[in-house]
């Protein structure tokens, strides 16, 4: 596709060797009393944020697609995240929702279910991520039903807590040396309905014993694999079947990332249990199931949290919400349409990439050894890596995928300016 060339305004601006000195200090320091364990991928040290840019101590200013893991998304330091926040905690911080009662706690669950696949009454669990959400999901689907199994998909990620990883099913590095994690979880191919009913079924995993299947609408962690055509219908079809309950872990592609309130909603889906996290606290941590009001059976100690529903996540994720509704939501659309066409033009233009899949500004791109060949991890981390050294902060997924997460308040230029790193760091790495 013909692109303008970006304003100059959108760019990046890098001024020093990465990491430059001020962030040199900042890395000597984390690596003394911070945990290796974190998947940190290049030395970016963040020093302030302002939409889609991020500022590190030495002044060197970055283009941000990976929008804190799709945590942001009105981008960085929005000025009206930052004045209900203020606004927030200069009433009170805390006060466990769990126990007590608070108007902003009651404002938000009206809001957050309206939203909310379905036309029946629903009823919301706050949790503070999303791989809390999963927790509350299974045993909530346990509960309910009094079975003990649960079905998920290769290639998924759905947390890493036991009883959450005990559903991934993403990377060997995720689950070496925790076991045993949580007994019959079963896995299964994703998009494959015949092996649950024909294999799963009738060799290993009677339907009766199965509380719920666990599915991500576009695995994120492992590729950015969007369902595949009559999947997700097929899927509930089985679970109303079998009555098995249907959980949708929309925890990466929920609240407008794909140009739809929920992934699902493109595929005219309704789940029992819809997992969330990620953007709807906007930028505070805040996690959530959604279910029908029928479905929230569980008596009062069944399962709570101290900080979930905190109400400086609570204010600020109801001021995202209704950000969205006016008019945010749309360009979320339009501008996923733009990053897609944009990237398919880096898959016409170099062999080792390929074309771009996902549904709105949830996208990636897969790199690999010739057009066809098998994915390259390695390629792909010099890419991201390359990119970095100018300015353009991105993230892999799966075995060579690249993806792409700006904030649901990106422009067009900001896209030029994207690509335009990109295809150098292609040309180069």
């Amino acid at each position: 596709m013909k692109r303008a060339a970006p304003k100059s305004g959108f760019a990046p601006q890098i001024r020093t060797g990465l990491p430059g000195p001020k962030a040199r200090k900042v890395l000597e320091r984390d690596r003394k009393v911070i945990t290796p364990a974190y998947t940190r991928g290049y030395p970016l040290v963040i020093e302030r944020g302002e939409g889609s840019y991020v500022f590190d101590p030495d002044g060197n200013k970055f283009l941000d697609f990976t929008a804190g893991v799709a945590v942001n998304a009105l981008g960085h330091a929005h000025p009206e995240i930052v004045r209900v926040i203020q606004e927030q905690a200069a009433k009170f911080i805390h006060m466990a929702g769990t126990d007590f009662y608070y108007e902003i706690m009651a404002a938000f669950a009206e809001k957050i279910c309206s939203i909310s696949p379905g036309k029946a009454p629903k009823q919301t669990f706050l949790a503070n991520s999303g791989t809390e959400a999963i927790e509350a999901a299974i045993k909530l689907a346990r509960y309910v039903t009094r079975r003990p199994r649960m079905i998920a998909f290769y290639g998924c990620f759905h947390g890493r807590s036991m009883g959450s990883l005990s559903l991934t099913a993403s990377k060997p590095a995720q689950r070496r040396h925790f076991s045993p994690l949580l007994g019959d979880v079963t896995h299964a191919p994703y998009g494959d309905l015949d092996f649950i009913e024909n294999v799963l079924f009738k060799r290993t995993t009677p339907p009766e014993d199965v509380a719920a299947i666990f599915v991500e609408p576009i695995q994120g962690e492992g590729g950015y694999n969007v369902a595949p055509k009559g999947f997700l219908e097929g899927l509930r079809k089985l679970c109303d079947k079998y009555d098995i309950l249907m959980v949708a872990d929309e925890v990466q592609s929920g609240l407008g990332r794909t140009g739809k309130w929920w992934a699902v909603d493109h595929f005219g889906v309704e789940p029992d249990i819809l997992c969330m996290a990620k953007p709807i606290g906007g930028g505070i941590p805040l996690g959530a199931i959604v279910a029908r009001k029928e479905l929230n059976a569980w008596p009062s100690g069944a399962h709570a949290n101290t900080f979930g529903g905190n109400p400086l996540a609570c204010a600020a994720g109801l001021r995202t919400i209704e950000l969205l509704e006016d008019g945010i939501l749309d360009n979320a659309r339009r501008m996923g349409d733009y990053l897609s066409a944009s990237l398919d033009s880096l898959a016409e233009e170099f062999a080792h990439v390929g074309p771009s899949h996902g549904l709105g500004l949830m996208q990636a791109i897969d790199i690999r050894r010739g057009k066809q060949g098998p994915l390259d991890h390695d390629r792909r981390d010099r890419i991201v890596n390359a990119a970095f050294a100018e300015g353009l902060l991105l993230l892999g997924c799966g075995e060579g995928g690249i993806r792409f997460l700006p904030s649901l308040t990106v422009e067009k230029g900001h896209i030029d300016a994207a690509l335009d790193v990109l295809r150098k760091a292609l040309k180069t790495a």
